[in-house]
């Protein structure tokens, strides 16, 4: 079984991305992007009110982090430092060497490749770090710039689980992808 610890928050970089912990100081940005409907549409969690709903979702994120149940990065640009997306591992099965893996991004970043960069990133780290053997990723069917961003990566769509997870009066399919340490 794998051991995660991330005592010691590890900061990636790529060319154009710094890719840090998430902190307070991101309140702001937090709530700007999970309060916007066209970024939260295809995610099925509460948008905050407040921005004090965002910092209570900061220090949940935290407390996950602290007990080695998830990691989340903030998606930077290098030259600002100030959040745009994030991306992270959460469900994470040490077990298994397993781990899902998400991500959002600010809606006036899209097109430019920063996901994929961001992607790409921490696609490496799960599987040279954490020594992961399995990444898994679930998004909604409806969601196409998401999952050809995973296919694009070698994710492979292992299933389309119909009207799996019931939302706000609807019951909702999810597309489920695997990428494997090969």
């Amino acid at each position: 079984m794998l051991i995660f610890d991330f005592t010691d928050f590890p900061i990636l970089q790529t060319e154009r991305l710094l890719l840090r912990q998430i902190n307070k100081d991101d309140a702001d940005e937090m709530f700007a992007l999970r309060s916007n409907p066209e970024i939260m549409k295809y995610i099925p969690r509460e948008m905050p009110k407040t921005i004090d709903d965002a910092i209570k979702h900061i220090e949940f994120m935290q407390g996950l982090l602290e007990s080695s149940e998830c990691i989340n990065w903030a998606i930077c640009l290098k030259e600002d430092n100030k959040l745009i997306g994030n991306i992270g591992y959460f469900r994470m099965q040490p077990e298994n060497h397993r781990a899902e893996i998400g991500y959002m991004l600010d809606t006036g970043f899209h097109g430019k490749g920063i996901m994929q960069e961001a992607l790409t990133e921490i696609i490496k780290y799960g599987f040279e770090t954490m020594k992961l053997h399995s990444i898994e990723a679930v998004t909604d069917p409806e969601n196409y710039a998401s999952w050809k961003l995973l296919e694009k990566n070698g994710f492979i769509r292992e299933g389309h689980f119909k009207e799996d997870c019931f939302w706000q009066g609807k019951y909702l399919d999810s597309f489920v992808y695997s990428l494997l340490n090969k």
